[in-house]
């Protein structure tokens, strides 16, 4: 096995972003309206409903490189699909942390695929449960958060895919390091579950000493983290056949597998500020410095894509 090892990412000033996710953003609500493939009254802002963990890259990296007003929101990313698939939002842009929701509770025509990511162990180097966890490192952290000297923080796995993806990596991580306890059993409490827009930010009020979150939540707001296996941090799409082993079902019954992680945004109306916010957005020039990872052959679009796309 591997040599212990934490990485540190230097501290950058967040506020911003940290404000907008703490405090929510403008609804995407009803009143333009545009169901999928409907022109849009472009006397509004382009109007995005989004995976809280992209909040801090769209309000700080994607805003400024548009000319196009946006209105961005950001829930878990299960949420966000409920809330579209019941009717209760209707933005011109959706994206999400899992293209699984793509097959439902969301069913867009096509997709496209633009940003990969990981899962880190993010900790609070001013606790002392935090600094067990780096001590701990890549081949120990979970120990004092089973023994219960370090706390952990979490997200619902009813609301948006890291929460479920915490569980497969506790799942896996009992496999990996043939532990004596089933630590997807034994860790786990309601009370350590806080919203995706809010989970890294429980660190600057001494909440949480921990938290297994996405490479880019650590990333983009300066904490310290260790590096999880591949065996474990879904971000291998050699590894896929295995992340698939771990489970969980979803409120409705739909069942989610363990997978690399990607991201994926449809848009549902039909105008040229909306292809410009689109294209821009999925093309990424500006997420690797939020942490997320863009490969090569990103954006890869799925479905039935429109012809002004895929041209």
């Amino acid at each position: 096995m591997s040599t212990p090892t934490a990485q540190s990412v230097g501290r950058r000033s967040f506020l911003a972003g940290a404000v907008a996710a703490l405090g929510g953003v403008s609804g995407c609500g009803g009143a333009r309206g545009g169901s999928d493939g409907r022109s849009a009254d472009r006397s509004d802002p382009v109007s995005m409903l989004v995976a809280g963990s992209l909040n801090n890259a769209l309000e700080n990296g994607l805003r400024a490189t548009v000319d196009e007003r946006l209105r961005i929101e950001a829930h878990g990313s299960t949420r966000v699909a409920r809330l579209v698939a019941e009717g209760q939002k209707d933005p011109d842009i959706v994206s999400v942390a899992d293209v699984a929701l793509f097959d439902g509770p969301l069913r867009p025509a096509w997709h496209a695929e633009f940003a990969t990511n990981s899962l880190v162990v993010a900790y609070n180097s001013e606790t002392a449960g935090g600094r067990r966890v780096a001590e701990a490192g890549r081949e120990a952290w979970f120990r004092p958060i089973v023994s219960g000297t370090a706390d952990l923080g979490r997200t619902d796995p009813d609301l948006d895919p890291l929460g479920y993806r915490t569980l497969f990596a506790l799942e896996l991580a009992t496999e990996y390091y043939d532990t004596d306890r089933d630590l997807r059993a034994a860790v786990p409490t309601r009370e350590q579950i806080y919203p995706e827009t809010q989970l890294v930010s429980q660190f600057e009020t001494g909440s949480i000493d921990a938290a297994i979150t996405y490479r880019s939540m650590a990333v983009e707001r300066g904490y310290e983290y260790v590096d999880l296996p591949a065996e474990i941090d879904l971000g291998d799409p050699a590894r896929a056949d295995a992340y698939a082993r771990a489970t969980y079902e979803l409120p409705g019954g739909k069942v989610v597998r363990g997978g690399p992680i990607t991201y994926g945004s449809t848009s549902r109306s039909d105008s040229e500020a909306v292809r410009d916010v689109f294209e821009a957005h999925v093309a990424g020039e500006y997420l690797p410095q939020y942490g997320f990872e863009r490969p090569e052959t990103y954006p890869r679009y799925r479905g039935d894509v429109p012809g002004a796309l895929a041209n």
